[in-house]
């Protein structure tokens, strides 16, 4: 029964309201939906970076050998960290929030928390897929 409220709210945040525009926003709850979209679309570019950086390590796993020194691969020791940068990430933004703990400016604070790490990230992600041989 939880999943119908849930799905409502997306369908509403996926249809704003035609007058809002994010070269310009004007209105609070317009601001604060902009900046999610900015969010959406660098977690989409963080995944697509995902991909290409996590086959790229399972591709050294099959290369070196690993065993010898009783540390992780390269995948599994990339998956712990992103996953521990994903937690860090959503903790401190949820923080950066707190500027304005209950108002309406706390969805902004914490989206635009969110993209600038998760670009930070990308480019991050980018470097190690790309370590010299």
């Amino acid at each position: 029964m939880i999943i119908l409220p849930l799905l409502a709210a997306a369908a509403q945040a996926a249809t704003p309201n035609p007058e809002w525009n994010c070269d310009d926003p004007v209105q609070q709850q317009e601001m604060n939906w902009c900046a999610q979209q900015d969010f959406l679309a660098a977690d989409e570019a963080l995944n697509t970076q995902w991909d290409a950086t996590a086959s790229r390590m399972k591709q050294r796993d099959m290369v070196y050998d690993t065993s010898h020194d009783g540390r992780p691969g390269y995948f599994e020791q990339l998956l712990e960290a992103q996953r521990a940068w994903l937690k860090y990430r959503d903790a401190h933004c949820a923080t950066d929030g707190y500027l304005a703990r209950g108002g309406s400016l706390e969805p902004l604070l914490v989206a635009t928390c969110k993209t600038a790490l998760t670009k930070t990230r990308i480019e991050e992600l980018h470097d190690i897929e790309v370590w010299p041989e």
